[in-house]
């Protein structure tokens, strides 16, 4: 239901035009819900110059297009309107092109007000947009061609520049976007757009090119840097990570595809693994680390011994870890703060098991988000976990795609998950009841690839869904949807 407020709001920028004159007359504290209708009904010319005359210091996307008591509509979840996001940049160029001595004629000088646009948060989820959407990437090039545009329109006369602004995005770089972004980082250095990175993802970018990004960005606004795809290697690694631990408020990192050749370890290698590791010292305020596609087998002690406070999310996907690695991770003071956890990929079925389960055990009272997609975990192996699974009460999610699980297995699962009553999201694997002529025991690839047998799976999640009326626990989605379940945030947590 929406407020009379709301309502209000609502009747009053149907005519954009009045609405606009009756701005200057409205009291500041009804902007904020101004412009989340605007916002949501796309009303870019009242939009415009709601930002254009914003009456505070801070414009904040999260703060102002959540659910609130008026509209229950969460817009931060939603693709944003091209439109509208347009209509905000147009506000913001034209409040940096009006002059201050202008600025100051304005009623309640509200062009003075404004100090910081934070654009972070936005849905950037992967997933092919809608045209009238548009994405992080699209959103970051429109701010970066305002601040190219800003610092190319010349200088002005003293008294007569507008106060600047604070800009806060979410970086998104690949080799097409370097150069494009590595300008409007430069163009934003002294000008009264002031571009300011809170997240940075590269993406398949040459070292000498992410070293350069690093040093333009602003050492106290970056909370994330995210490495994907690049390949880097301990050499490179060990290149990049010196520029990487100057920001003393990273609060996440994420690596992926560093290796070293642990079988035959060579002289320089073990010079850059260690180097890295003293680097990894340096941060303070690390929450957050992924280390994806990594081999890591047999080093997990000494990449997490290195750091100063403990993980609250570790994703370790991919990285071959040994027995000894998950005894450790147990064993040390970043299980009992971890609230999310990613061993994708890491074969659990034998020797892994028991430590895996001690750490299950070590972090039951923190672990909110477990990620063990592709882990070879068959009934014996699950049904063995679920007693210190289900000790696990704050889980929110779990995820066992890929895993070679029976019918029988799932139903046991879903009964014992029952006591986990902040339980939401289970994504769950074809059971191999559904496959014809499987192999045994079925490679990952295998179950990922090979053709099911639809009406049998039908008559399964159709058993599935019955247990879960059955048990009141309708509200639990059990899906085998792993792309559209993406992976819970650490910052959203």
């Amino acid at each position: 239901m929406h407020t009379l407020v709301f309502l209000s709001t609502r009747q009053v920028l149907q005519c954009q035009p009045a609405a606009c004159q009756a701005l200057p007359l409205l009291p500041r504290e009804l902007f904020p819900l101004l412009f989340k209708v605007a916002f949501m009904d796309k009303k870019t010319v009242v939009l415009r110059e709601l930002v254009h005359t914003w009456p505070f210091p801070l414009l904040s996307f999260q703060q102002l297009l959540q659910e609130c008591a008026h509209c229950s509509r969460a817009l931060l979840q939603e693709r944003p309107s091209t439109e509208s996001m347009q209509a905000v940049i147009l506000g913001l160029t034209a409040r940096l092109h009006t002059p201050e001595t202008e600025a100051g004629t304005q009623p309640l000088c509200r062009k003075h007000a404004l100090r910081v646009l934070d654009m972070t948060g936005l849905l950037d989820d992967g997933v092919e947009q809608d045209p009238g959407t548009m994405s992080m990437w699209d959103c970051t090039a429109a701010v970066a061609r305002t601040c190219i545009a800003q610092q190319q329109g010349g200088t002005v006369e003293p008294g007569q520049a507008p106060l600047p602004v604070e800009v806060r995005v979410d970086l998104r770089v690949n080799r097409a976007s370097y150069a494009f972004l590595r300008e409007a980082l430069r163009s934003s250095v002294g000008s009264p757009l002031r571009l300011c990175c809170r997240d940075l993802r590269a993406e398949d970018l040459p070292m000498r090119n992410t070293v350069a990004l690093l040093q333009l960005l602003d050492a106290g606004c970056l909370r994330r840097v995210d490495l994907r795809f690049n390949n880097l290697g301990l050499r490179g690694l060990s290149v990049i990570i010196p520029h990487v631990a100057r920001f003393q408020h990273l609060a996440s990192l994420r690596l992926h595809y560093v290796h070293g050749d642990s079988r035959q370890p060579s002289v320089d290698g073990e010079d850059n693994f260690r180097y890295f590791l003293a680097q990894m010292g340096r941060f303070t305020c690390l929450r957050e680390l992924s280390m994806g596609s990594s081999l890591l087998s047999g080093r997990l002690d000494q990449l997490l011994s290195t750091l100063q406070s403990p993980l609250e999310s570790l994703e370790l996907a991919f990285c071959a870890l040994l027995p000894e690695d998950l005894r450790f991770l147990a064993r040390s003071p970043h299980a009992v703060h971890l609230k999310k956890l990613d061993l994708s990929g890491n074969d659990l079925s034998g020797g892994q098991l028991e430590p895996f389960q001690g750490l299950l055990q070590a972090a039951a009272a923190t672990l909110l988000h477990l990620e063990l997609t592709e882990c070879q975990l068959a009934d014996p192996q699950l049904l063995s976990t679920l007693p210190v699974l289900t000790r696990c009460a704050s889980l929110r999610y779990l995820g066992l795609y890929g895993n070679p699980l029976s019918m029988a297995g799932l139903k046991e699962l879903l009964r014992d998950s029952v006591v986990q009553a902040e339980l939401r999201t289970v994504v769950h694997p074809f059971p191999v009841d559904c496959y014809e002529g499987l192999p045994w025991p079925p490679p990952a690839s295998v179950l990922l690839e090979a053709s099911i047998n639809e009406e049998k799976f039908a008559r399964v999640e159709a058993e599935l869904h019955q247990l879960l009326l059955a048990s009141g626990r309708a509200h639990v989605l059990w899906t085998t949807d792993i792309y559209g379940r993406l992976a819970a945030d650490y910052f959203s947590l």
